[in-house]
């Protein structure tokens, strides 16, 4: 029996497609709360939330990590202000539509 791994691959790249992609960092633990963890990787910190994640008993602040995480937006807000129609200038008519030429008579 032939099977065709075309309609799996395609399903997979759709499911792919509509999840959020996930990301992940690894380096050393600067600041470990309970509703936080920053990672320093390089000069740079990663601050992230820990929602509903349990640590192992040995990550501490220094531990090196490697931490795994997604990009959620919560809210979206446009920034562009309505923009009003363009008001005729006064004293500027509209100009009227071209009239079409009449059809030259057939001979």
């Amino acid at each position: 029996m032939k099977i065709s791994l075309l309609p799996i691959v395609a399903l997979c790249a759709l499911a792919s497609s509509v999840f959020a992609a996930d990301y992940q960092v690894t380096g050393v633990v600067k600041e470990l709360t309970d509703a936080k963890i920053t990672v320093t990787k390089g000069k740079e910190n990663f601050e992230m939330a820990r929602t509903g994640v349990t640590l192992p008993a040995d990550v501490k602040v220094g531990s090196k990590v490697t931490v795994y995480y997604s990009i959620t937006a919560t809210k979206v807000e446009s920034k562009e202000a309505a923009k009003p129609a363009p008001a005729a200038k006064a004293g500027m008519a509209e100009k009227p539509a071209k009239a079409e030429k009449p059809a030259a008579a057939a001979k």
